[in-house]
């Protein structure tokens, strides 16, 4: 066990470990206990019902929360020709192709956020699959990332936009906002990130769908939602 801060043990003090919350009062504990120097990020935590070896019981997604995550996404974009000037247009913090990709695979350079690709690069940016994958930023239609609409790929990317999916452990996790947005703002995103992950149930779900929900700031204790009041469960 990591030894743990004074301030966390403060925190945790108000939590009852083994209650479960309703999600409103779970984000006040969160905010309250919060008391890092710095604007601590919220996430939140899903363990599913699933197994996610079978490939139709997995879930992939991407939506836009509407009070965004309070930060700006650096975003890579892997296209040529038009694309690419339209990618600079539009916004996008870097823009290439196979210099990109040699850039990731020899100097592993990751500072970028999200990433995205017109189809026509895939067979660029599928060489970097054991590298980006694992990080969660490889590219995917279904997340709206392999697109020839790039500029709306961006501005929904900085507009907030979270990619949610199924883990290894059959989790989801995604960030919901800052303990700045305050509890309505963070509800708001919760519960829209809740509704695209009960909206996403795969028809080979059986018994509970959301098994447990954790929400937690970055250096706070984390507090369990109680999962049979999340819509659609």
């Amino acid at each position: 066990m990591p030894k743990r801060g004074k301030r966390y043990l403060e925190a945790a003090k108000s939590i009852e470990r083994q209650y479960l919350y309703d999600a409103d009062e779970a984000l006040d504990l969160v905010t309250k206990g919060a008391s890092a120097k710095f604007d601590e990020t919220v996430e939140a935590h899903f363990k599913m019902g699933l197994d996610g070896r079978h490939a139709d019981q997995q879930i992939r997604g991407a939506i836009v929360l509407p009070n965004g995550t309070g930060r700006s996404a650096r975003v890579l974009v892997f296209a040529k020709g038009p694309k690419e000037a339209e990618a600079k247009e539009a916004g996008a913090d870097y823009v290439g192709a196979e210099d990109m990709a040699d850039r990731i695979q020899k100097e592993s350079w990751f500072d970028f956020d999200a990433v995205v690709a017109t189809p026509d690069m895939m067979s660029v940016v599928g060489r970097l699959g054991k590298i980006l994958g694992p990080k969660g930023l490889m590219p995917n239609p279904k997340s709206g990332t392999v697109t020839m609409d790039i500029a709306k790929a961006i501005e929904e990317i900085k507009a907030g936009k979270v990619e949610y999916r199924l883990d290894k452990t059959n989790i989801v996790h995604s960030p919901i906002g800052k303990v700045s947005f305050g509890n309505e703002k963070l509800a708001e995103n919760f519960n829209t990130l809740v509704e695209a992950i009960v909206k996403a149930k795969p028809s080979a779900a059986k018994g509970q769908y959301i098994r447990s929900c954790t929400v937690v700031s970055t250096m706070g204790p984390g507090v369990k939602v109680n999962p049979a009041k999340l819509s659609g469960n």
